[in-house]
């Protein structure tokens, strides 16, 4: 059996891949680094080829171009079963015929380890995914979530260099989701394993990851950690992807501010470029509330977001804004909006 390892690092270089029969790239040009140890999580719209990059790793797919390093060492030459990757699909795909142990005990077995080895092993993992209580049980009878996390315990078991998680939130229910989130962020902290996690939930990205690939396209739209993500998006579409921002043009004014429309003046977070008149901005419901002595907008929806409302509101220059209210307000009605204070608005154009 592998001793344990130290956490592995992977480099992503020049990589693109198209899947037999089909004129697009699945992914393009993709170049990114993953550090030992890190969280990184692949977001992006469907077909976007976030599961792919998965399968690049796992060998279960081989690009037309470019090189996949592990430590520093190309490994696009080695299958699949000398890669150490574990992998964690959708679905789990767990041994039903199996218990508990012996569902993280599979890839051991199949490693050739050991009857004490395999023991001692599985016990860790068990404990590490806290599921030993469960250690007998048939995975049939287990929750979702606990299905998860033998899926996770038998992955790692084999003390993989990389973990690769698919969509392993995606089969719970939308509460059941919110809850093991952080459970399963500290599983992984715990494990110090390298891990490539997809999802399609931008604001599961936001809570778990070090750093977070956005994708469109098959290929990447800004590569940074959750936090620059939210404040500094790349462009219009990481901004809307990631945090629902609207983005609308503004006239550029003295002293770093900008006119979203007449009587509605914000300051922004970066210097403003001197060679243009016009900016786009990203505007967030959180960056504006309504105030009586704010500009009129005309509600164009209202969506109640749990205890709040998000109010979108056509500005006198045709620009769509949207905003939080208490209350529900009638599409059609007039209303009048201001900038909350203390904020700063960012500016794409640079």
């Amino acid at each position: 059996m592998n001793k344990p390892s130290k956490a592995t690092s992977i480099d992503f270089e020049n990589i693109t891949f198209a899947y037999p029969g089909s004129s697009v790239a699945a992914v393009t040009d993709i170049t990114l680094s993953v550090r030992p140890a890190e969280l990184v999580v692949v977001v992006g719209p469907s077909g976007c080829g976030k599961s792919t990059l998965l399968r690049i790793v796992a060998g279960l797919v081989q690009p037309s171009r470019g090189r996949l390093l592990l430590d520093g060492s190309d490994t696009l030459k080695l299958p699949p079963e000398k890669r150490r990757i574990g992998w964690v699909p959708q679905s789990y795909a767990l041994f039903d015929h199996l218990d508990v142990s012996g569902n993280v005990a599979f890839g051991l077995r199949m490693q050739g380890a050991n009857r004490e080895q395999r023991d001692r092993r599985v016990q860790e993992m068990l404990d590490l995914c806290r599921i030993s209580q469960f250690a007998h049980r048939p995975v049939s009878e287990l929750s979702g979530g606990q299905r998860q996390r033998v899926a996770i315990a038998r992955a790692l078991a084999t003390d993989p260099r990389v973990l690769l998680l698919d969509e392993p939130l995606a089969a719970l229910d939308p509460q059941l989701r919110v809850a093991l989130r952080a459970d399963l962020e500290a599983l992984l902290r715990r494990s110090g394993v390298t891990t490539l996690f997809v999802t399609h939930d931008q604001s599961e990205a936001l809570a778990i990851a070090d750093r977070v690939v956005v994708l469109r396209d098959g290929r990447i739209e800004q590569y940074d950690t959750p936090e620059r993500l939210w404040t500094q998006p790349a462009n219009a579409f990481v901004a809307e992807f990631v945090s629902r921002a609207i983005t609308l043009k503004a006239r550029c004014r003295p002293e770093g501010t900008v006119e979203l429309a007449p009587g509605l003046i914000a300051p922004v977070n970066q210097a403003l470029p001197s060679d243009r008149d016009i900016v786009t901005l990203t505007v967030r419901p959180t960056d504006l509330m309504l105030d009586p002595e704010g500009v009129a907008v005309e509600v164009t929806g209202c969506e109640y977001a749990g205890g709040t409302y998000t109010v979108f509101g056509r500005l006198a220059t045709g620009a769509v804004v949207s905003f939080l209210a208490d209350a529900r307000l009638p599409i059609g009605e007039r209303a009048r909006v201001g900038l909350r204070h203390g904020t700063r608005l960012n500016v794409l154009d640079q």
